[in-house]
């Protein structure tokens, strides 16, 4: 996480003198003032990058570079087919800019929906407005799960509490009073206010890191760095080879300028894997494309590539597994209160809240306010405390405090109201306690010997897709964790529910040991009781042991969590907060939305990885092909018209459909070992076998066009060879793939069988001796190849 010195600009410790007091907020007039000199929030649009930087990124790269040079070369040396790579990598730069453009706007138009509109003050009204829409001196309204988007000073208190960890890595939420400054990229986690923009748009404290974090972007991944090795490799092995390959053909053979120079391109053109990172591109582009169809924003590219690694999700209970909202069902007065006098105490603290949680909402809705008692003093509530308070005074002139929370927390070991409370936990119902207090609000323990007044019972809506949801997980081998600061024998009681089987476990009696909380974790299924700092922990923890973890969540006590996680998740009806800090929202709020997310995931990176062996095969071969040439002291055996027909049949057009197509299997590491691993020995065995019917051609031809039919007899061998590297890479076999594989097939023999297509492409087969010849070295080839892959599962396991 990037360290910013929080007191460069701003001191956190002493206050600061807050500007002229405008309570009411800005005018109209004073809004446009700002608007015309430039004081507005212009934030750069979030996972956006323009239509300039796609062109550039897509067109101008190494390998393109490359074989422009060489189709320029071609275009004045050679006959049209012999150009025609060019044309290919021409349609597929346009195929991959098309896509993320189209992406593009697919991204753009959802962060549109899920963008966060924050209340401002303009004209003595609150209002919301785009983040982008506030301008200097703007007083802003925030609230619990809210984020700070703009520096400012706090005007108005209300026992408000910001986290600043994500920017100053200090945990503990900070408490603000009137002139105290308040950051940008900071969250409300307790309480509510106002504060006044001091700074906005880049000026901002956390604009320039929000940028960097938030631009659309295909890199950082270990996909995206496994390719770009394999690249500098390929690079390494193509200088070498293409500088041996010139000078053998150009002087050492002294052959006809123009066809020495077609040769020698042909050899260098195939060693160039360009379509790999078209592909790679094109994949997450769909992939992005698809989930914005099922209303899934990714707001980070790789996200999708961590999706496909994730064995781990922990789920939050509250807008995850349960809906938001709750309805009260019992209220059971304790000690002889009154139920009477307890329903107007709920009704008061329910008014007291201005931001109410579900909770506190179902109270609200159960039970109206009184409107003769006055609300003196309250205590927000926080997720690290698990309850709040207020102190009233009554309609008859008395004073009273009252705290609302976690019975587990607020009361003592042992007492008997804890037994009422585990038998309605037991029954997956939620229970709060109403408790009075003797003891002040600020005090630092107002809990102490509080007196339990009665236990409200609040029932749950579970989401109707949960138990379908936890059931594919399963299946997936992707294990669930339930991770809740609701008591644990509550939440275990839903997740037995939904069909999630597992211990129980109090988060309270965790080890706080890295070590020790990962074995704990590994055994059980639902914890409960979580602090905002445990679940936390408890990311780190899981992936301490190895494990790839996703965090679902909408509240602002998942945050920190959120933030650490391999891939956060956040509803789209969850806070500012958890949206902000999210790789993935879900923006219809459905969390049946999720196993699709996962499986887009898979299929992207299983399909990369199935496909770029055929790329890789292709350059292995090629680079040995020009090894041996330059070994021999013969003519390179193929023209660019040959190779763009055979990488078009047996790589391009296959690849494209394979790498669309479903694949639900979790992606492993180590991409550049798994891809390797099969690439060598394939381009190794194919280029040996062709460069043997090749050479056994010309002890077989003779005369002026022996070399055209030694062509054909190699480009035969290469053929088969290729089409069985294809037939492995294309299992587990389904009636398409088998039609794919089939359709290549057909494809070549109507070149080899129609006279004008044997003529563009200079392919003749002559006599039945040779290319009956080119199928036994190819058989042998594809058995070798099938004995050498399998021995490699065994010597070199994934």
């Amino acid at each position: 996480m990037t360290h910013i010195d929080a007191g460069a600009e701003l001191d956190p410790v002493h206050p600061v003198a807050l500007p002229e007091s405008r309570s009411g907020g800005l005018t109209g007039a004073e809004v446009a003032e700002r608007v015309a000199r430039g004081q507005v929030n212009d934030v750069p649009v979030r996972s956006s990058r323009s239509l300039g930087e796609i062109v550039r990124a897509n067109v101008f790269t190494r390998f393109n570079a490359i074989i422009g040079v060489l189709w320029l070369i071609m275009l004045f040396v050679a006959p049209i087919q012999d150009s025609l790579f060019g044309f290919v990598i021409l349609a597929n730069t346009g195929i991959g800019i098309v896509q993320e453009w189209r992406a593009k706007q697919t991204l753009d138009s959802l962060a549109v929906i899920g963008e966060s509109r924050p209340t401002v003050r303009r004209d003595g009204t609150a209002v919301e407005v785009p983040t982008s829409g506030i301008v200097l001196d703007d007083v802003v309204e925030i609230g619990p799960g809210d984020k700070v988007v703009v520096d400012g000073v706090c005007a108005e208190a209300d026992g408000l509490e910001i986290d600043e960890s994500l920017l100053t890595g200090e945990a503990d939420p900070v408490v603000k009073r009137p002139g105290d400054p308040v950051m940008s990229g900071s969250f409300v986690v307790a309480g509510g206010g106002a504060f006044q923009a001091t700074k906005v748009g880049r000026e901002a404290y956390a604009a320039q890191l929000a940028e960097e974090a938030s631009r659309f972007t295909l890199v950082h991944s270990e996909l995206r760095t496994g390719i770009s090795t394999i690249l500098k490799y390929v690079t390494w092995m193509m200088v070498p080879a293409a500088i041996g390959l010139v000078v053998t053909q150009l002087v050492v053979k002294s052959d006809a300028l123009k066809d020495a120079v077609a040769r020698t391109v042909g050899g260098i053109i195939p060693m160039v894997p360009e379509g790999l990172v078209l592909l790679t591109s094109v994949a997450f582009a769909i992939g992005v494309i698809r989930l914005g169809r099922k209303q899934c924003l990714v707001q980070e590219l790789p996200a999708i590539e961590g999706l496909a690694r994730v064995d781990t999700v922990c789920l939050d209970k509250t807008g995850t597994l349960t809906e938001g909202g709750m309805d009260v069902t019992g209220l059971r007065p304790l000690g002889g209160a009154d139920e009477t006098y307890v329903r107007r105490v709920l009704g008061a603290l329910g008014e007291s809240d201005p931001r109410p949680n579900a909770s506190l909402q179902a109270i609200i809705d159960a039970y109206p306010d009184s409107e003769e008692w006055r609300c003196v003093e309250s205590l927000p509530f926080s997720s690290a405390r698990k309850y709040s308070g207020a102190s009233f005074s009554e309609g008859d002139g008395e004073a009273s405090t009252w705290l609302l929370g976690a019975p587990d927390v607020l009361l003592a070991d042992g007492d008997p109201a804890l037994a009422e409370t585990e038998r309605l936990n037991e029954q997956g119902l939620r229970v709060l306690l109403l408790a009075r207090t003797t003891r002040d609000l600020d005090a630092p323990e107002p809990a102490r010997g509080a007196r339990p007044t009665a236990l409200v019972v609040l029932e749950q809506r579970l989401r109707p897709d949960a138990a379908g949801t936890l059931g594919y997980f399963a299946e997936q081998d992707v294990r669930a964790k339930v991770v809740s600061g609701d008591n644990a024998v509550s939440v275990g009681a839903v997740a037995a529910k939904l069909g999630l089987s597992g211990t129980a476990v109090d988060a309270r009696r965790l080890p706080a040991e890295r070590g020790a909380m990962a074995d704990a974790l590994d055994e059980g299924t639902v914890f409960g009781r979580v602090t905002p700092q445990q679940k936390r922990d408890m990311v780190g923890a899981l992936q301490s042991k190895g494990h790839t973890v996703a965090m679902t969540g909408d509240g602002v006590n998942d945050v920190l969590a959120l933030k650490d996680a391999d891939i956060g998740v956040s509803m789209g009806s969850g806070s500012e907060a958890t949206r902000a800090v999210a790789q993935i929202v879900l923006l219809d709020n459905s969390f049946a939305t999720l196993p699709s997310v996962v499986a887009e995931g898979r299929r992207v990176i299983g399909n990369i990885t199935r496909v770029a062996t055929l790329f890789l095969v292709k350059t292995v071969y090629s680079v040995l092909l020009a090894v041996l040439v330059v070994c021999w002291q013969v003519e390179y055996p193929f023209l660019p018209r040959h190779l763009t027909l055979l990488s078009t049949l047996t790589i391009g057009v296959p690849a494209f459909f394979l790498a669309l197509a479903p694949n639900r299997e979790r992606a492993k590491p180590h991409f550049v070992r798994r891809v390797m691993r099969y690439s060598i020995p394939g381009g190794v065995v194919a280029g040996a076998a062709t460069f043997v019917t090749y050479l056994i051609a010309r002890h077989h031809y003779t005369g002026p066009d022996s070399l055209e039919a030694e062509t054909s007899a190699a480009t035969l061998t290469l053929f088969l060879v290729s089409m069985w590297v294809l037939a492995i890479i294309a299992r587990p076999y389904t009636w398409w793939r088998v039609a794919l594989v089939a359709s290549m097939g057909v494809a070549f023999l109507l070149v080899l069988a129609v006279p004008a297509l044997q003529t563009f492409f200079a392919l003749k087969l002559v006599g039945m001796a040779m290319p009956w010849t080119a199928v036994g070295v190819a058989l042998v080839a594809a058995a070798t190849l099938e004995l050498t892959w399998k021995w490699v599962d065994r010597r070199f396991p994934a």
